[in-house]
């Protein structure tokens, strides 16, 4: 194969998957901003900052799934797109803490985890290189779920009544501590993998 060939075959960076993250990248701070408007306790606001929250993620499922259905996945790519996903989390998990709907050692223990793993992928990428695994997935999700509902409560106080709200806060909290506890187990599971490879990785 020739010089020509393989860079034929590379895929460009300008392209939809590597585009979408950007967008995502650039809506963490109108996220916070809203997020934090009023002091959090608009339910308008609020309700923007789910509608934000919720298309940043799905730009995520998105552009996942057109990078590996037409081999679009470009250097560029490996490292935005995690550093997307943690920027977006960890608005998130510190703009709920900043308006006093979460406790701090909930995103302290989130973001060391995501923080940590993220590093250590990135410094041994050019070694090992483990695939996402279905705890990590899930992972995601309760995180996920478990933000959005943080979120919605406000302008869902708004409009249902205080004992289904309340219900929703309860259930809110179920999935939050079901999500540190799955970022926990996975964190360390990785970290054992990784040992576990390194040892027989020269």
């Amino acid at each position: 194969m020739t010089s020509h060939d393989a860079a034929a075959q590379k895929p460009s960076n300008f392209n939809v998957p590597n585009v979408l993250t950007t967008v995502r990248i650039l809506l963490v701070p109108v996220f916070l901003f809203v997020l934090l408007a009023h002091d959090g306790l608009d339910p308008v606001w609020r309700l923007w900052a789910l509608i934000i929250f919720l298309l940043a993620m799905i730009t995520d499922k998105i552009d996942g799934d057109i990078a590996r259905r037409y081999n679009l996945i470009t250097d560029f790519g490996k490292i935005a797109d995690p550093i997307a996903d943690k920027a977006l989390m960890s608005a998130a998990l510190l703009g709920l803490w900043w308006i006093e709907v979460l406790p701090i050692w909930i995103p302290v223990i989130i973001l060391i985890r995501e923080f940590g793993i993220t590093i250590l992928r990135l410094l041994i990428v050019k070694r090992i290189v483990l695939p996402a695994s279905k705890g990590g997935k899930l992972k995601t999700v309760l995180q996920t779920v478990a933000l959005a509902l943080f979120i919605a409560i406000a302008p869902l106080h708004a409009v249902l009544p205080a004992i289904v709200t309340f219900w929703l806060v309860i259930f809110a909290w179920v999935v939050l501590t079901a999500a540190v506890i799955v970022t926990i187990v996975t964190g360390v599971d990785y970290l054992v993998q990784i040992y576990k490879r390194l040892k027989v990785t020269p």
